[in-house]
């Protein structure tokens, strides 16, 4: 019978070899996974998740920042709509004068066809044909024989050609300054629309819960400036009454004396000196106080602009627009006050030297109020301590008070 049984190879390994060996190739399997899970010595350590408040901060920056570019941008395109504008003009006073070279030729061309029916052509037909008409005409045995009608006519012929020359230069050089322009709007408006993208992508990686804190952490900002806008009524309430008062103590005193004065005989000097008085005293009393500089100068444009500002509430806030559907910051006051006859600039850079300075104690409705270290932002006085303003992209236009934002500065226009 035939046995079964395998002969030994030379290839098998002997039992306590194959142990060795499988426990050899366990441990580098072990070992390459445990390089595939744990994380490499070297690798970047990922930046700590940052806080509600940090984002909040950062996102105000950004918005401060897209505000500031957004003043950038309305100033590039401002200077872009004039340079476009003497560009438009220039290019049509080109075409005026060309016109104006061709009829010169015309006329050039009609002496040209006389002297060639008279058969003495050559002379004409070749300055027409020239590169260089006066050098032509420069010579002597030529201008012999022109007529003093056809000398004029070559004149203003010369003088046309040279104008409208000199207006195509102006026109390319105007060109170039376009294009210039045209560049540095563009880079302001990628700018803006840079900082914005980086404020929405910020925001849109919060977590339901990370929103609520973000929203409750808003209405605490805004609780605290209102509590400031209620304070700084007060102040000016106070300071109204307080006013009114001295203006009644010296209405009383002025009737007085002059109750005093109707009762004397009028020979002693008691007369004298109460009109006296009374003329120092009334350059600085009336109602008005037109030297008061917490005075309006005219309240009825105030009082036009902010009812304009107030028919603009709810429309959205959109960079660069200045109405009638969208508004940024100063789009909104300069449309306001246009409204009430006044013209005011497109910046706040501007905006914030076209009036009198007034301080916050002093605010009146109608003044404009400032915000940032680099007045950026604006909005319009309305009265006890608030303000109508169009505040950043994703709102609207609304009522707030003035310390939501760190102040710079307050300015009358009228």
């Amino acid at each position: 019978m035939a046995s079964h049984r395998r002969s030994r190879s030379r290839l098998d390994v002997p039992s306590g070899r194959r142990t060795a060996a499988g426990l050899t190739t366990a441990a580098l399997a072990s070992l390459a996974l445990l390089a595939q899970v744990a994380p490499s010595a070297t690798a970047v350590p990922r930046e700590p998740r940052p806080s509600i408040e940090e984002v909040r901060q950062r996102v105000d920056t950004l918005y401060r920042e897209a505000g500031s570019a957004t003043q950038a941008y309305n100033g590039a395109k401002e200077r872009t709509d004039a340079q476009q504008a003497r560009v438009d003009e220039l290019l049509g006073d080109v075409a005026e004068h060309t016109e104006r070279v061709n009829e010169a030729r015309r006329k050039l061309g009609s002496f040209a066809a006389a002297q060639y029916r008279g058969g003495s052509a050559h002379s004409t037909a070749t300055l027409l044909l020239a590169a260089d008409s006066k050098s032509f005409f420069d010579q002597s045995h030529l201008l012999a024989r022109m007529t003093s009608r056809q000398q004029r006519a070559l004149t203003d012929y010369e003088a046309r050609r040279s104008a409208a020359a000199t207006q195509r230069g102006r026109a390319t050089r105007s060109l170039a300054s376009l294009t210039a322009a045209q560049e540095d709007l563009r880079a302001k408006k990628k700018s803006v629309r840079t900082k914005l993208a980086e404020a929405r992508e910020l925001l849109s990686r919060l977590t339901a819960e990370e929103k609520a804190r973000l929203a409750e952490l808003e209405r605490e900002k805004q609780a605290e400036a209102e509590r400031k806008a209620k304070e700084l009524a007060r102040e000016q309430a106070e300071k109204e009454r307080e006013e009114r008062e001295e203006r009644e103590r010296e209405q009383r005193e002025q009737e007085e004396r002059e109750n005093d004065g109707d009762t004397s005989d009028g020979s002693g000097t008691g007369d004298g000196g109460g009109q006296g008085e009374d003329a120092g005293r009334g350059d600085g009393s009336g109602d008005t106080r037109p030297s008061d500089p917490a005075a309006p100068a005219d309240t009825a444009k105030a009082q036009r602009a902010i009812d304009f500002a107030r028919a603009q509430l709810g429309k959205p806030y959109v960079w660069g627009a200045t109405g009638p559907s969208a508004y940024d910051c100063s789009g909104l006051t300069q449309g306001a006050w246009r409204a009430a006859g006044v013209t005011l600039p497109r910046t706040t850079w501007d905006q914030v030297k076209a009036g009198k300075r007034i301080a916050t104690t002093n605010l009146a409705p109608g003044d404009l109020v400032f915000f940032y270290d680099d007045s950026s932002h604006v909005g319009l006085y309305i009265g006890e301590g608030k303000m109508i303003h169009a505040p950043k992209p994703g709102a609207n236009v609304r009522i707030e008070s003035i310390f939501t934002m760190p102040l710079y500065g307050n300015v009358r226009p009228a």
